[in-house]
């Protein structure tokens, strides 16, 4: 049994070799710290290993009473080291080869040959790491593909704004030309040539009101928020949009209920409600009928929920998910109308609705579709 003086001795020489190799362990890591993973892993494993050596060697000496044993003693200990050395170089290949593929990971993000990494690291900081890669990659890929359809969807709007403005245009020029060279000279021509001329120059101001409006609402949209009652505001897009409707003979029905609060800007989400009625009118046959509802709902949170139901027909399966995109033309895209704009008014709608954090949706019923906003109800 080892002696209470014997176990001091023990303790102070393992002690003194801990603060010494600590030190020096410290100083190395900092000359190597631009060094590969192969340095930083002989040092730790190395300090530990001498640590060790120098505590047993020490002891050896102080207590061994054989010169023999002593000896063999550091025999050992001498070729432990080596032996230790490369045990860890050895068992740290696969260390190294995970900090290659975090490196050549870091360097692919974004690729479409990315091949996600976290699953095989060895250890838990390391698919840490992995994971933060993939997560990276995946988000930078979406914002990729946001891009490239925010590209698309403004190259394919300016070429069909280009088309619908050319059409008028066209038509204003040979109209004014005509006008200038007397070749019209009949009151009747030249008057119905007025008339056509003014119903162009309207045409053309929605088209570009409409592109204005598009691109405030997809900016920095300021809302100069208020507490109302959603059946107000239906009442109002109602009577906005009533004239249109009687003049293609639709008729307008309102269910609101009970009176819902809302806190929102009411101009800008009137303006919303506009579009989906005058949407609705303008796909909706003479006879049909639009109804306008409100409710609430919750999922969790709760909210009110306007609609607009019409008598379209239904949107084609394909198109459903289109409607609200910027660019989207629909069936009938070149067949316009005088009152027409540029066919942004859901575009619109839905940046409105979402500046606002509520949803947008439509989807088919029997005989036509709706249209659906949810805002958050106003709570006291």
């Amino acid at each position: 049994m080892i002696p209470l003086d014997g176990w001091l001795t023990i303790a102070t020489y393992t002690l003194g070799c801990a603060v010494i190799v600590l030190v020096a362990g410290a100083l190395l890591l900092r000359l190597v710290r631009r060094r590969g993973v192969t340095a930083h892993v002989l040092v730790p494993t190395g300090a530990a290993a001498v640590i060790i050596a120098g505590a047993v060697l020490l002891t050896t000496r102080q207590m061994f009473i054989s010169e023999h044993d002593s000896s063999v003693m550091l025999v050992v200990l001498l070729l432990s080291l080596p032996a230790s050395s490369a045990a860890a170089v050895l068992l740290g290949a696969r260390l190294r080869g995970a900090t290659r593929t975090l490196v050549e990971a870091a360097d692919g993000v974004g690729d479409p040959a990315y091949i996600p990494v976290s699953a095989d690291l060895p250890t838990v900081e390391l698919r840490a790491i992995g994971a933060a890669l993939d997560d990276a990659h995946r988000r930078v890929t979406d914002a990729q593909v946001r891009e490239a359809m925010v590209e698309q969807s403004r190259r394919d709007l300016v070429a069909g704004m280009s088309h619908d403005l050319r059409t008028p245009l066209a038509g204003m020029r040979a109209m004014a030309e005509s006008l200038e060279d007397k070749v019209i000279t009949d009151e009747a021509t030249v008057a119905r040539y007025h008339r056509q001329l003014r119903v162009e120059v309207d045409r053309v101001s929605m088209m570009v009101s409409d592109l204005f409006e598009l691109a405030r609402v997809q900016g920095s949209l300021r809302l100069e928020l208020e507490r109302i009652g959603a059946g107000d505001l239906i009442a109002e897009a109602m009577a906005s949009a009533d004239p249109v409707a009687r003049a293609k003979g639709v008729r307008l029905v309102s269910s609101a209920g009970a009176d819902l609060p809302v806190v929102v800007d009411p101009t800008e989400l009137g303006r919303a409600l506009q579009n989906l009625l005058v949407n609705a009118i303008r796909h909706t046959p003479a006879d049909g009928t639009i109804q306008v509802t409100a409710a609430t709902s919750s999922t969790p949170a709760q909210f009110v929920s306007v609609s607009v139901t019409d008598s379209c027909g239904g949107i084609p399966a394909g198109d459903l998910d289109r409607v609200f995109d910027t660019a989207f033309r629909g069936e009938a895209a070149r067949t316009r109308h005088a009152e027409q704009g540029g066919g942004l008014g859901l575009a619109i709608a839905r940046g409105i609705v979402e500046a606002h954090h509520g949803e947008i949706s439509v989807r088919n019923l029997d005989g036509g579709c709706r249209f659906e906003l949810k805002l958050p109800l106003a709570v006291d």
